[in-house]
């Protein structure tokens, strides 16, 4: 009795524990905890929304309203960068890099700050959505529960996406549009898994929103109404109008929000006052104007239930869309999409005006709808979700068509302009850039069981002796039997099962079905490699059949997939174009986006990576700088980059140290591994994606390649980078004391003497030297450039600074000399794109400098 318990037990435990349907579960479960959470914020944002609102009307708004928003915004502020500054912004893009596979902290820490942080922001009355944060808290928390329960990397993107859909549907109380905008934006896939958890996540989460939840978003429950909505063809022509000017504006938000970000990145301010500042400005821009903008959900119900009038919806278009970029580019952690519906209603009320002054056929209100869901396409590029939820927020099918007809014609304006949706170039702006590549992952998602298990399967009879199993065993090269009983797997049996039996039944006969493992873990066909290859790991098996109604077709084992895995890489299975195969980041991490721009600090010898770390941290504490620490690490051209396995653990102690070295002085560093097929081109596509401002890398003093001036990675660098190029030929000595500045009085000599005081930090006592080199005359030099150089290096540099003007015939002979009589550790020189290398090219100046002298050349190009 105790044993037949024991295999129902399994079996039952086994069938929950099935991927899929552990998945359905898991998803039941996720939508229930997101829509508690997506209640919680919506009554703590309604419940602080009403108190500031009440006390506005007891005290006076131009006192009251400006503080809510300071005190509420340095809060949030101080919250978000004390303990996840992961939690700013929208967090829409951080899920779509999530699921992009973008490594990126996604968890309960995440929900719980950005759950507070978001309750302060709106409830001090900052004109951002709740959307955002109920999206990323879904996500954080799916993405944790998915690590409590061990599950598939694929299984757990379908998770993460769940979660987001089910914190959009708990916001809308739109379940469907909640499953649209996985589909439509975050995952672009339709696979049954995908739909399912996304179904089940979204709906649950809806159906508690639903009974628990404040309804402000929901139009239908408010009972607003649409009076006569009708639709007539007379009518298309304003739509269509609609559609243009929502596609028009909605690019001009998203440029708009992308340039409020870049200036607040370059201020000098801390995130807490940036915070604060957004909602004094939010409060005193509001408390100037009528009572009815105190309250958004009150305002956004004006424009759709027919109480405003075209001056009214004019000024709330004007007013909301300057506060949403500005509060936005803050950094406070607020959603985008509620504020573009409101955006897009005050847009459709004036069109509607327009229309209904002109032809009397339907309301301002209908377009205002209608508006809301162009406008979200426009910014979104969503137009099937678009539709959808205002659909589901009216629930009246005389709006379909309209919403159709303006959704697609501001989805197609929009993106004619610019294809990227307004969460890519978020991601874009924090140097994210998201592509589908080939990879490994991405194969074994691809192949399914049938397609490589052996068919050939040797087994073994559930009322087979052990005598016979151990004969069977000894003739066969497997450690594996799965049982058969009636053609169909009842159990497996291994060579450990009858070691054990062996030993504790010496001379008894038992039969297999005594000794093998009951309801063995099997797999279907149709399951993937990477779902198969979960399994072996998750119950660290060796091999598993594969069953169909519990009969055996096949068995797959390890091997199997690490024969694919091999093929795939040694180019047997496909041929593959690699002519321009792009680089691919195998590791990265990110620090907070606090600096006003960033240095790129390429590291390749361990040798001289210190050195470079030393003089990166100087130049980025100088500048207010984040320094991106990059690791290259070179593959053949037969291979593709995506799909190269390499050992990454040197490159990991690099880049470990200059975080170490970060953390000390307080300056963010972001790193990453790249595989590509040339050092070069790794190095322009970082600059490109990673927006870097100056780059800084090291050069061994000559180069064996013919037509080449310093090496061609660095001729490629100094040609082709759109950015400052720093070049350090670094000695021996590494030594900072000593230093020489040659002076030619342009340009490139100022940005050398720019860059001089923070380099001289290096050393605790600097002695500088600034020399300039006069053709031989008998008139008297002209040392007022010296004169202004020593005068501007006095003032920001603690050592001592002299100047001597020096007459020869050679720039680079005067120079040298210079150097070695004073003994100097560093030479400074300053050079364009175009002198660097025609210069160097003729034998002349830096390029000689550099070869000849034995102490640190550092080479400034502009």
């Amino acid at each position: 009795m105790l044993a037949r318990g024991k295999i129902l037990w399994l079996r039952l435990s086994r069938q929950l524990v099935q991927p899929r349907r552990l998945a359905f579960v898991e998803a039941c479960l996720i939508g229930l905890v997101s829509g508690l959470a997506a209640v919680l914020l919506g009554q703590a944002v309604d419940w602080a929304g009403a108190l500031r609102v009440r006390v506005s009307y007891h005290w006076p708004a131009y006192l009251v309203l400006p503080a809510i928003g300071l005190i509420g915004g340095l809060l949030a502020g101080w919250l978000v960068e004390r303990f996840a500054p992961e939690a700013s912004g929208s967090g829409m893009s951080e899920v779509k890099a999530v699921l992009a596979r973008v490594p990126m902290p996604l968890n309960l820490r995440i929900a719980l700050v950005k759950l507070i942080s978001a309750t302060l922001v709106l409830g001090s009355g900052m004109p951002l959505g709740r959307e955002g944060p109920t999206v990323q808290i879904g996500a954080a928390l799916a993405n944790q529960l998915s690590n409590w329960v061990p599950t598939s990397p694929e299984h757990r993107r379908q998770l993460i996406a769940a979660g987001a859909g089910a914190g959009l549907a708990a916001a809308f109380n739109a379940p469907i549009a909640g499953v649209l905008f996985v589909v439509e934006e975050l995952l672009q896939d339709v696979s049954g898994i995908t739909l399912g958890t996304a179904i089940l996540a979204s709906f649950i989460a809806s159906v508690i929103s639903r009974l628990y939840g404040s309804h402000n978003l929901d139009l239908n429950h408010l009972n607003l109404g649409l009076p006569d909505t009708t639709f007539f063809a007379q009518e298309i022509p304003f739509y269509l109008i609609l559609g243009v000017l929502a596609g028009l504006i909605g690019i001009l938000f998203n440029k708009g929000i992308l340039e409020s970000l870049a200036i607040n990145r370059r201020l000098h301010v801390s995130l807490p006052w940036r915070i604060g500042i957004a909602g004094l400005v939010s409060g005193m821009a509001i408390a100037l104007l009528p009572a009815a903008f105190r309250d958004h959900a009150g305002l956004r119900e004006i424009l759709l239930v027919g109480s405003a009038n075209w001056s009214f919806a004019a000024i709330a278009l004007l007013v909301q869309f300057t506060l949403i970029i500005f509060t936005y580019g803050s950094g406070a952690p607020g959603g985008l999409l509620v504020p573009t519906l409101v955006l897009g209603a005050a847009l459709g009320y004036l069109v509607g005006a327009v229309e209904h002054s002109l032809l009397g056929m339907s309301a301002a209100t209908v377009y205002a709808h209608v508006g809301m869901a162009a406008f979200f396409s426009a910014v979104s590029k969503v137009p099937i979700t678009a539709v959808v939820i205002v659909f589901e927020m009216t629930t009246d099918f005389n709006l379909v068509l309209p919403l159709m007809i303006a959704s697609v014609v501001a989805y197609l304006v929009a993106e004619k302009i610019d294809h990227r949706s307004l969460y890519d170039l978020l991601l874009e702006w924090k140097g994210i850039h998201i592509t589908k590549e080939p990879s490994t992952e991405g194969l074994l998602a691809q192949l399914s069981a049938v397609d490589v298990m052996q068919r050939r399967v040797e087994t073994l009879s559930s009322q087979m002796s052990t005598n016979e199993a151990v004969q069977a065993f000894s003739h066969s090269h497997h450690r594996n039997f799965p049982v058969l009983e009636n053609g169909k797997v009842v159990g497996i049996v291994t060579q450990k099962d009858l070691v054990n039996i062996a030993s504790e039944q010496l001379g008894k006969d038992t039969t297999i079905s005594e000794i093998m493992t009951p309801e063995p873990v099997t797999i279907t066909p149709t399951a993937t490699l990477a779902h198969v290859l979960h399994i072996l790991n998750r119950y660290h098996l060796s091999c598993l059949p594969v069953t169909e109604n519990r009969k055996l077709i096949g068995i797959i084992t390890r091997s199997d997939i690490i024969r694919v895995e091999a093929e795939r890489l040694s180019g047997n299975s496909q041929e593959i174009e690699r002519k321009s195969a792009p680089s691919y980041v195998v590791y990265q991490t990110r620090a907070p986006a606090t600096g006003k721009g960033r240095l790129l600090v390429p590291l390749s010898h361990p040798q001289t990576a210190e050195t470079l770390l030393e003089m990166a941290v100087a130049i980025a504490k100088d500048r207010n700088y984040e320094i991106e620490c990059l690791q290259v690490i070179i593959v053949p051209s037969s291979r593709i980059p995506s799909e190269t396995p390499v050992q990454i653990s040197k490159s990991l102690q690099l880049l470990q140290r200059a975080i170490l070295l970060g953390e000390e002085w307080r300056i963010p560093v972001h790193t990453q591994i790249r595989i590509a097929h040339n050092v070069a081109g790794a190095i322009l596509e970082t600059v490109k994606e990673r927006h870097i401002d100056l780059v800084l890398m090291g050069w061994k003093g000559s180069t064996s390649t013919p037509g080449r001036v310093f090496s061609r990675v660095v001729d490629t660098i100094i040609r082709q980078a759109g950015c400052d190029v720093i070049l350090a030929k670094l000695d021996d000595k590494r030594s900072f004391d000593r230093w020489l500045l040659p002076m030619a009085g342009g340009p490139n000599s100022s940005q050398a003497i720019k860059l001089l005081p923070a380099l001289a930090s290096l050393s605790t006592s600097p002695q500088i030297k600034l020399c300039q080199v006069f053709q031989p005359t008998n008139s008297i030099p002209d040392t007022t450039l010296l004169d202004k150089s020593v005068h501007f290096l006095q003032r920001r540099v603690s050592g001592k600074v002299m100047a001597t003007p020096v007459s020869a015939n050679s720039v680079s002979d005067a120079v040298l000399k210079c150097a070695e009589l004073d003994n100097s550790d560093v030479i400074v020189l300053g050079a364009s794109r175009e002198s660097l290398l025609q210069q160097a090219i003729q034998g002349n100046i830096a390029e000689n400098i550099s070869r000849k002298s034995n102490c640190t050349v550092i080479m400034v190009k502009t």
